[in-house]
């Protein structure tokens, strides 16, 4: 199983979207899949259901971060790598989907009980986000292999 297969199996076991790019690339960096999983726990649906940024995309940052990002300090080469990698993967998530929102991504208001009731019966978790968990992947698996 490639790591875009694994996320998106990862988000069907019922991770949240954050939770499932994160736990599936950052193995390869050192981190632990269960320390991915709990440090990312509140970023589900857009910043802890808030509808803002999309888990995917703050998953796939934070790999980024993880793959580019040298722990000195004052390493500022490496500093600028990642923002560059991190810029290049929001321009590209957004050319392909639009934005980087979750409510704008999902068409409803999931920091709302409402919201979230909307999203449940229309099934946006179960039809959408995979769709998203698996565009941050493919556009991060080329940003992670330059």
């Amino acid at each position: 199983m490639n790591k875009i297969e694994k996320a998106i199996t990862f988000f069907n076991q019922g991770h949240n979207c954050a939770q499932a790019v994160l736990k599936a690339y950052g193995t390869q960096y050192g981190l632990d899949e269960d320390l991915a999983f709990k440090i990312s726990s509140s970023l589900g649906g857009g910043l802890a259901r808030s509808g803002n940024t999309c888990g995917a995309v703050t998953g796939a940052l934070m790999v980024i971060g993880l793959r580019y990002r040298d722990l000195d300090v004052e390493d500022q080469e490496s500093k600028e790598l990642a923002y560059e990698a991190g810029e290049n993967f929001i321009e590209q998530f957004r050319s392909v989907n639009g934005t980087i929102k979750c409510k704008e991504l999902l068409n409803c208001d999931i920091s709302t009980l409402e919201g979230r009731e909307k999203a449940n019966m229309n099934n946006v978790f179960e039809d959408l986000c995979p769709k998203f968990v698996k565009s941050a992947a493919e556009i991060l698996e080329p940003i992670l292999n330059k």
